[in-house]
């Protein structure tokens, strides 16, 4: 498959893979607060193309930016790390 330009990558915990070829991811990351200079968690959860229903709740995927595949996925699962 031909990469069309480079997508974002992110790592994430598979919180769910109850649907059919989707695992929902859930990414953490540190943020700066910009006036206390605190840092803080924010997190997101994404649902991400998974043909071959591999991904386990709590594996470690990375995903990457992709293509609209139906109403809220738009990101795929490169690998299991």
């Amino acid at each position: 498959m031909a990469e069309r330009g480079l997508g974002k990558r992110l790592v994430g915990i598979v919180v769910s893979n109850l649907m059919d070829k989707t695992a929902v991811v859930l990414v953490q990351r540190l943020t700066k607060h910009r006036d206390y200079m605190k840092y803080f968690r924010r997190r997101a959860k994404y649902m991400a193309h998974d043909p071959q229903n591999r991904c386990q709740i709590g594996d470690r995927v990375r995903i990457i930016e992709s293509r609209p595949l139906s109403k809220r996925k738009r990101w795929r699962v490169i690998d299991i790390i």
